[in-house]
């Protein structure tokens, strides 16, 4: 079963509170989503960090119900 962007969306905001959160559906299909997350948490840490904390947000659904997810995080300016 596929994941909509509102349950993506909030998965993120549950782990990152202060997060701005920005979900696109690329495919129309459910499965095939970009985001934009940003957050104070991501200031400091590698991109590959700030990605892994959005990915554990997600509480392993990445590659099951979620199938792509292409991320663009960054710390707010």
């Amino acid at each position: 079963m596929a994941m909509d962007a509102h349950q993506i969306e909030r998965l993120i905001r549950e782990a990152l509170p202060d997060a701005t959160v920005e979900i696109r559906d690329l495919a129309g299909d459910g499965d095939h989503y970009a985001a934009v997350v940003v957050s104070e948490s991501f200031r400091g840490k590698t991109r590959v960090a700030q990605h892994k904390l959005v990915y554990d947000a997600l509480k392993g659904r990445m590659g099951g119900e979620l199938h792509a997810l292409a991320l663009q995080t960054s710390a707010p300016q």
